[in-house]
């Protein structure tokens, strides 16, 4: 399993940006996945996650209506599109792949390097 994400970068409060993963090494519609973040002295904290065919999505009440999760099935990648951010979203974003097809019963094992999101002015 390869997850390598990609997309992260400065970015000033209101912006937008979007983050890539891509996976090999496994069927990736076959299973749920999930976007993970880390800020600086904090664990780690679920985004968002999306089950194997991409019909069902759920999010943290802090990026709903901000933050979009969906997934290229064809091309084996996840996104995640980011809109009005704010210093609080500041992080590594990580993206986890799940065991399950679906995101409510899947545990989540595998995660990538993480990709850097810095919102500043």
């Amino acid at each position: 399993v390869q997850l390598v994400e990609s997309g992260g970068n400065l970015v000033q409060p209101g912006g937008s940006l979007g983050l890539s993963c891509a996976a090999s090494g496994f069927t990736f519609s076959n299973f749920a996945m999930r976007w993970v973040r880390q800020a600086p002295g904090k664990g780690l904290e679920w985004v968002a996650q999306i089950d194997s065919r991409g019909g069902m999505t759920n999010y943290i009440d802090s990026v709903k209506g901000r933050f979009t999760i969906s997934r290229d099935n064809v091309n084996n990648t996840l996104y995640l599109q980011m809109n009005s951010l704010q210093p609080e979203d500041a992080a590594v974003y990580y993206c986890e792949k799940g065991t399950l097809g679906s995101y409510s019963y899947s545990t989540y094992k595998y995660r990538g390097q993480g990709t850097q999101v810095t919102v500043s002015s």
